[in-house]
């Protein structure tokens, strides 16, 4: 009985001892933090998922105090967040626009002619190593198991029919499925540029009509009937101006392939 008295006794004088020197440890080490720095803090979205380009919203949080970081970078806030954080710091908001993700592949089930059957892990870099650039025949296609969508925070990204959609209305542009993506194809677009076309196949059209029954064939149909010269074909890939756009919704309609998607209507 006496030696398990002594242990507790032993074990709470070893406790009391510490806890002085972490307290003391504590106060010597301690580091002033901005008052501002906090009030950024907790006016950010609080997402962490980095799309403003730095380590999470402390350390974006931080830069903004520091002056190293405009205050329109927190892609999950959007300018709501960045006219408060404006406020805080006491400068103009020059809130940057919204940017949302886009993957430009239309050749889902049905559309694409596979390479091969794929039946190991549901990721695409392993389909990639398994089976060379991709597991469909059209090598700039959109492999479809879910990296991106497993990446999104926001729920803004979902396979559909063997292909990544991106969902406008919850996607915060963070970047995370652009940057997770093994075959590059997924882009950040601004979320006013209504008119994208749905492909990344650069080869001609005579190739392109065997791997895939929607994809770009080159044919120029769009950059001849577009009413603002906003279209161009190069290198076998209808490739949209969005600085001259007029967003009318022409092109969607006329392409003979209906891959050219139109976020107006």
């Amino acid at each position: 009985m006496k030696t398990i008295l002594l242990s507790i006794l032993v074990l709470g004088a070893l406790g009391a001892i510490f806890g002085a020197l972490l307290a003391f440890a504590s106060k010597i080490f301690h580091v002033e933090v901005d008052p501002k720095q906090a009030a950024v803090r907790e006016a950010l979205a609080g997402a962490n998922c980095g799309g403003c380009g730095y380590p999470g919203c402390d350390g974006y949080a931080a830069a903004v105090t520091r002056g190293e970081a405009p205050c329109n970078r927190c892609v999950a806030g959007g300018a709501e967040t960045a006219a408060r954080v404006a406020e805080i710091m006491g400068v103009s908001n020059d809130a940057a626009e919204k940017m949302v993700a886009f993957v430009p592949c239309s050749g889902g089930a049905g559309n694409a002619e596979m390479r091969f059957n794929y039946n190991g892990p549901k990721d695409c870099q392993a389909a990639m190593l398994f089976g060379g650039k991709s597991n469909k025949l059209c090598t700039f296609a959109c492999i479809g198991l879910g990296n991106c969508a497993r990446a999104c925070q926001f729920d803004a990204m979902h396979i559909v029919d063997g292909v990544a959609k991106v969902d406008r209305s919850k996607c915060v542009g963070c970047g995370a499925c652009v940057e997770i993506c093994p075959k590059n194809i997924v882009k950040l677009i601004p979320e006013s540029q209504k008119i994208m076309p749905a492909c990344s196949n650069r080869d001609k059209g005579g190739v392109v009509m065997k791997m895939c029954s929607v994809g770009c064939i080159g044919c120029m149909k769009c950059q001849r009937e577009c009413p603002a010269d906003a279209i161009v074909v190069k290198d076998n890939l209808a490739q949209v101006d969005p600085a001259k756009c007029v967003q009318c919704g022409h092109c969607a309609d006329i392409c003979p392939r209906h891959i050219i998607e139109y976020f107006g209507k």
